[in-house]
C-alpha cells in the first residue's frame, strides 16, 4: 500500500515547481494562486456594529483551486502552510486552515526567508502554530482599507465621477505630490553668483600646475554675491589681487558601504540605475525569489525574501561572504569585524534584507540562464550585498587657501587611495554629484599664485524636485506610510486613478488629484494627514507585537470618521468636471473630439458616449521621418508600457525602433542615428546598426531639460 504524501501549500505556481523539484516524492506541493478568501466586492464586510467582524466568502475563481486542494488534503498525511513570511502570507495561512478546518494551533505552519531546498527542509523540521497576532494585525490593515476605500469612493461617485478611488495610504502618497507641486509652484528664486579663476602655481621641478579656485571670503567674510553689480566688483578684486598660498590641510576621507537591500532602497536604486519602476522591480525581483531555471543546478530561489525593511543578515550568510572576500578581492579588502547596519526607527525587522541565497553564484556565472531584466536586477542586489561587507574606500582630500588684497579664494580635491566596495558597487543619489579628482597638486605654502583668468556665473536657488517614483518611495518610508508590500501597488493606483502623471521619470499632479486631494483636506483631513497616518501604522506593528487589540485599534478609528462622512456627504456640492475639448473630429458622428484620462493616460473620447463610443490614442509625432518610407514616425507605447517608435504607414511599413530616431545619417556607414542622453546630462546621437554604434556629442535641446 503506497504511503500518504504530505501536502505543502504555497502561494504561487512558480513557487510550487521550484519546492516540488527540491522535495520530490513523499510530497506534494500545491498553490493557492494568493488568497483565497477575501471580504465580497459587493458589499462593505465589516460590520461595525458588531464590532467590525469580517465576513469572507470564496474568491470568485477560487473555487476550482480550493477544490483541487482539500482533495489532496484529505489524502494527505500532514499538511504543511507555507505562505509567504509576513502579516499577509501568515493571514493566507490561516484562511487556508478555515477553509480546509485545520486546528490553527497545531504545528502545521512553515516560514523560510529564501527558496532553497536547505532552507526548506530545515523549515520542515521546525513547524509551528499560525501566529494569530499577525493575523489580526491583516485584519485591521484590511478592515481600516475596506472602511475608507468603501466608504469614501462612493461619495466621489456620487459628486464627482464614476471610477474615482480613496485610499488610506493612496491618499497620503496623492497629498505628498500635490503639496510638492504647490511648494514648486510659490517657489520664488533668489539669485546668487559665484567666482571661479583658473590658477597657474609653479612646481618644485620647474613644471607649471594649472588648478581651479573658487572665491571664498572678502575682507575676512564669507563671499556672498546677490546681483551682477557685486560679482562685477568681486571679480575686479580678483583679477587684481595677488595671491599667495597660505594654508594647506591634509586629510583623509572614508566612504563607507551602503546597507543590503531593503524592499524600499531596491526599489530606489532600481528606479535610479536601471530605470524600472517600482511595479517592475517588484515584479522581476518576484521571479528572482520564487526560483528561476540554471542550466547546472535546476531550478533555485536565487535571492531571499523580497519584501522586508530590515538590513540584518543572518550568521550563516554573514560567515559564507566573509569567506569568499578575501578569496575573490585579497585580505586587504576585508574588514577585521563584520560591518553592522543601524535600520530605520519603525522597522519591523521580521525578515533579512535581500540577499543572493549563495554568494558564490555570480551575476555572470548565471547570466545565460536569466533574462536581461533578471541579469541586471540580481547583479544590483549580488554587488550591493558584497560590497556591504567590504571595507570603506578611502580618499586623500586637501583644501589650499590662497589670499592676497583682502579676497581668500580655495582650492579643494580628493584622491582615491584605497578603493574598498567602491570596486564592486557604489550607491546612486537623486543629485548629481562632483568626480574627485585623480591626483591631487603638490604645493608649499607661500607659494605664489598666477591668476591666468577669471570667471562670474549666475545661478538661482532652485525648487524642490519633482517626486520620482524612488524618491516618493523613499518619503513614504521616512515618514512611516505604509509598509514594503505596498509602495508599488500605491504608486500604481494612483497613476492609474489619473491622480498622478508620470513624465520623464517625474510624477506631476493632475487637475483631477489636485481636485480630490483638496477635498480631501477639506472634508476628511486625518486620513490624509502624514503624521496621524504614521501613527495608525504603529498601532499595527502594536497588534503583530501583541501590545494592541485589533478591535480596540478600529473602535478608536471609526466614530471620528463616521462623523466626517456625514458631514462631508451633506457639505459637498456635485463638482462637474469639463472635458478639455481637441481639435479632433469624431470620424464616427462628427462630434469634436475631448481629452479623457483613463487607465493607461489620456485618450481621445466622443462627447455623445453612450450613443457613440470612438475612442483614439493621443498621436504623438517626432519629428525625424522614417528611414524605410519617409512617413511620419510615432512615439508609441507598447503592452509592457516601453516606449518605442513606428512608422505612421503600419502595416504597409514595419519600422519599428525602441531607441528615438533622428533626422541624421551616420557619417560612418550612412545608417539612421538614434538620440540617446546618459545619466551625466550628456546627450549624443548613436548609429543604430549595431555593429557600427558610431557616435556624436551634441548639445542637450531644450526640451529635454528637466528641473532640478
Amino acid at each position: 500500500m503506497a504511503t500518504a504524501s504530505k501536502l505543502i501549500i504555497v502561494e504561487s505556481p512558480a513557487k510550487a515547481r521550484t519546492i516540488a523539484k527540491f522535495l520530490g516524492r513523499g510530497y506534494k506541493v500545491e498553490a493557492s494562486q494568493g488568497h483565497v478568501r477575501d471580504l465580497p466586492k459587493s458589499q462593505l464586510g465589516v460590520d461595525v456594529e458588531n464590532d467590525f467582524s469580517m465576513k469572507y466568502i470564496t474568491i470568485h475563481g477560487r473555487g476550482k483551486i480550493l477544490t483541487k486542494i482539500r482533495k489532496e488534503a484529505k489524502s494527505a498525511s500532514k499538511i504543511y502552510l507555507a505562505t509567504d513570511p509576513d502579516r499577509e502570507g501568515e493571514a493566507i495561512s490561516w484562511h487556508l486552515a478555515q477553509t480546509l478546518g485545520m486546528d490553527v494551533t497545531a504545528p502545521c505552519r512553515i516560514e523560510f526567508h529564501e527558496i532553497t531546498q536547505r532552507a526548506v527542509e530545515n523549515a520542515l523540521k521546525n513547524p509551528r502554530p499560525i501566529d494569530m497576532e499577525r493575523v489580526d494585525a491583516q485584519q485591521a490593515r484590511r478592515a481600516l482599507d475596506r472602511l475608507v476605500g468603501y466608504k469614501i469612493s462612493p461619495l466621489l461617485w456620487a459628486k464627482v465621477k464614476k471610477g474615482l478611488s480613496a485610499g488610506r495610504v493612496q491618499s497620503v502618497a496623492t497629498r505628498l505630490v500635490v503639496d510638492r507641486e504647490q511648494d514648486i509652484e510659490d517657489f520664488i528664486p533668489e539669485e546668487y553668483w559665484d567666482i571661479s579663476a583658473n590658477a597657474l602655481l609653479p612646481s618644485a621641478r620647474g613644471r607649471k600646475t594649472t588648478f581651479m579656485l573658487r572665491l571664498n571670503t572678502l575682507d575676512d567674510k564669507k563671499a556672498e554675491l546677490h546681483s551682477e553689480e557685486e560679482a562685477k566688483a568681486a571679480k575686479q578684486r580678483v583679477e587684481n589681487a595677488r595671491f599667495a598660498v597660505y594654508g594647506i590641510k591634509h586629510g583623509e576621507k572614508k566612504k563607507l558601504p551602503a546597507p543590503p537591500f531593503t524592499t524600499s532602497s531596491l526599489q530606489q536604486e532600481a528606479g535610479r540605475k536601471l530605470n524600472f519602476t517600482t511595479q517592475k522591480t517588484m515584479q522581476v525581483v518576484q521571479q528572482l525569489y520564487e526560483g528561476v531555471d540554471l542550466e547546472d543546478e535546476g531550478t533555485q530561489g536565487i535571492v531571499t525574501y523580497i519584501r522586508t525593511d530590515s538590513v540584518r543578515i543572518s550568521e550563516e550568510a554573514l560567515s559564507a561572504v566573509r569567506a569568499y572576500i578575501p578569496e575573490r578581492f585579497g585580505e586587504e579588502y576585508l574588514p577585521e569585524t563584520a560591518n553592522e547596519f543601524k535600520g530605520r526607527r519603525n522597522a519591523q525587522d521580521a525578515h533579512e534584507a535581500i540577499r543572493p541565497t549563495d554568494v558564490r553564484r555570480t551575476p555572470e556565472s548565471i547570466k545565460a540562464s536569466l533574462t536581461k531584466e533578471q541579469f541586471q536586477l540580481y547583479r544590483l542586489i549580488y554587488s550591493r550585498f558584497l560590497a556591504s561587507q567590504m571595507k570603506p574606500a578611502l580618499y586623500d582630500t586637501m583644501t589650499m587657501d590662497v589670499a592676497g588684497d583682502g579676497v581668500g579664494m580655495r582650492f579643494y580635491g580628493e584622491h582615491k587611495r584605497f578603493a574598498g566596495f567602491t570596486c564592486v558597487y557604489e550607491e546612486s543619489t537623486d543629485e548629481a554629484e562632483e568626480a574627485a579628482e585623480s591626483t591631487l597638486p603638490q604645493f608649499e605654502e607661500g607659494a605664489p599664485v598666477t591668476i591666468e583668468s577669471v570667471e562670474s556665473q549666475q545661478h538661482f536657488t532652485q525648487p524642490p524636485a519633482r517626486y520620482t517614483e524612488a524618491s516618493l518611495v523613499k518619503t513614504l518610508e521616512e515618514k512611516g506610510i505604509g509598509r514594503p508590500s505596498t509602495y508599488a501597488p500605491t504608486i500604481t493606483t494612483i497613476i492609474a486613478r489619473g491622480y498622478v502623471m508620470r513624465e520623464n521619470k517625474r510624477l506631476f499632479p493632475t487637475e483631477l488629484g489636485k481636485m480630490i486631494n483638496a477635498m480631501m483636506m477639506d472634508y476628511f483631513g486625518p486620513i490624509v494627514d502624514v503624521e496621524f497616518t504614521a501613527e495608525l501604522e504603529e498601532e499595527l506593528d502594536e497588534v503583530e507585537e501583541g501590545s494592541a487589540d485589533w478591535h480596540k485599534v478600529l473602535r478608536k478609528f471609526y466614530p471620528p470618521f463616521e462623523k466626517m462622512l456625514v458631514n462631508a456627504e451633506e457639505a459637498i456640492e456635485k463638482v462637474e468636471i469639463k472635458d478639455e475639448p481637441s481639435d479632433v473630429v469624431c470620424d464616427k458622428c462628427g462630434a469634436q473630439m475631448v481629452y479623457r484620462v483613463g487607465r493607461f493616460g489620456k485618450f481621445l473620447a466622443c462627447p455623445n458616449f453612450p450613443d457613440c463610443r470612438n475612442t483614439k490614442p493621443i498621436l504623438n509625432y517626432i519629428e525625424a521621418k522614417c528611414p524605410k518610407c519617409g512617413g511620419r514616425l510615432l512615439e508609441k507605447t507598447s503592452r509592457k508600457n516601453r516606449k518605442f517608435y513606428g512608422c505612421e504607414n503600419y502595416p504597409e511599413c514595419d519600422f519599428v525602433s525602441w531607441e528615438m530616431p533622428v533626422d541624421q545619417k551616420c557619417e560612418k556607414c550612412g545608417s539612421y542615428m538614434t538620440y540617446k542622453r546618459s545619466r551625466k546630462g550628456k546627450t549624443w546621437y548613436l548609429c543604430s546598426n549595431e555593429t557600427c554604434r558610431h557616435r556624436v556629442e551634441v548639445s542637450t535641446p531644450e526640451t529635454e531639460d528637466e528641473e532640478a
